[in-house]
């Protein structure tokens, strides 16, 4: 329901690539009352879709309102339930471009990059190139097609300022394989990870479900209401006092869930300028690393596990830390 808002344009967010769906839906709240519901789905989708074009899907039923069309000037009430089922994207012009990637892997079913931070995953509203999809492209000319023309061979995503280890699939057999394994929550995807503060223990488990923000569609928060089972798992390796280095383990692959679920304990990464404190570090973006990928291989069968080391900008965070 709620994992399509923020990456609609990409037809799925990384939740939503785990269960595939194209269809999202939000209970307005008091404060959207009267609100036009051009107006509301526009703010809802960040923005990302224009609204002359959500105008045109409400014209063309893609738009309802508990369960019945309207027109792009109905007002809301309190309690509405409004549904949007996004249809499929055009063909666009994407483009393969010479960008240097880092493969840790490669075969003919698959490959594994070290996603550096700062790249986009795949096009999107405000990013139509210089993403990984159209590195990809150039470099592999051999993606999988189940995700259409936007988002070929990719199978889950990372945010643009979290740098680390992304797979892709290189024909439809496998990126079936792999969307099933990380459906069945059975890929390992281990984070390293600055947070702020010093945890009170060396080993947890965050068990909280996310959903939008009820006060702030842009954002994701700790909510019962329209949300997922989220699980995060998190261990110590070396604290400074007012900051921790942690590894963290995903059961579950929800938009922003590290971030989101740091917070909701009181650690928020350093730098993420959404979720946490951006100033005090040179970092552009979150101290979040994918440092390990393991799946089992669509083919083959055999379990295959990939590190990667953390960047050079965390290094030098981590160096001032331990220089303190």
């Amino acid at each position: 329901m709620n994992d399509l808002n923020k990456d609609v344009t990409e037809l799925a967010d990384s939740g939503a690539l785990e269960e595939e769906r194209d269809v999202t839906e939000w209970i307005v709240a008091e404060g959207n009352a009267r609100e036009r519901i051009d107006k509301y789905v526009t703010e809802a989708l960040e923005d990302e879709i224009s609204r002359s074009q959500v105008q045109l899907w409400i014209g063309s039923g893609h738009v309802v309102v508990n369960g019945s069309p309207v027109k792009a000037n109905y007002k809301l009430n309190e309690g509405d339930k409004v549904t949007v089922t996004v249809p499929e994207p055009e063909v666009t012009d994407l483009i393969a471009q010479d960008i240097p990637i880092e493969v840790a892997y490669e075969d003919s079913d698959v490959i594994v990059v070290n996603k550096a931070r700062g790249m986009v995953v795949h096009p999107a509203v405000g990013h139509p190139s210089g993403t990984l999809v159209n590195a990809l492209m150039y470099h592999c000319k051999d993606l999988s097609g189940i995700n259409g023309e936007i988002r070929p061979g990719i199978v889950h995503r990372i945010d643009k300022d979290t740098s680390g280890l992304i797979m892709a699939a290189k024909n439809d057999a496998s990126h079936a394989s792999l969307s099933a394994q990380l459906k069945e929550h059975s890929v390992t995807r281990r984070y390293i990870a600055v947070v702020h503060g010093n945890l009170s223990h060396d080993k947890g488990t965050v068990d909280a479900p996310i959903g939008r923000d009820p006060h702030d569609r842009k954002l994701y928060t700790v909510t019962e209401k329209n949300s997922k089972r989220s699980v995060t798992h998190f261990t110590v390796l070396e604290r400074f006092g007012d900051c921790t280095l942690l590894e963290l383990q995903l059961e579950t692959g929800r938009t922003h869930q590290i971030r989101v679920h740091m917070k909701f304990i009181g650690h928020p990464l350093v730098g993420d300028p959404v979720y946490g404190r951006s100033k005090g570090t040179t970092m552009n973006g979150q101290a979040l690393h994918a440092a390990v990928l393991g799946f089992v291989h669509p083919s083959t069968g055999e379990y295959k596990e990939f590190s990667a080391p953390i960047p050079a900008d965390m290094e030098e965070l981590l160096f001032t830390l331990r220089s303190r």
